[in-house]
């Protein structure tokens, strides 16, 4: 009866060491799309701040022009 309850302790442990195992690379996975989502959010950040400025450049030049303009 020893060999049967090693072998049943054995792969009671196996199972726990694939469920752990599969717990950290669901863990693992999950952290990289955050990281993946939270790269996209700045990346996105930076094209807003990019277009912004371009804006306010756009509208400086139309500004000046008009002003030269009313000279």
């Amino acid at each position: 009866m020893g060999f049967a309850d090693d072998a049943k302790d054995a792969l009671a442990a196996t199972g726990q060491k694939i469920q752990r195992a599969a717990e950290d690379t669901k863990e693992r996975v999950s952290d990289k799309v955050d990281e993946a989502k939270a790269d996209a959010e700045v990346k996105k950040a930076e094209a807003g701040v990019k277009h912004a400025e371009a804006e306010r450049d756009a509208t400086k030049a139309k500004n000046d022009y008009k002003e030269d303009l009313r000279e």
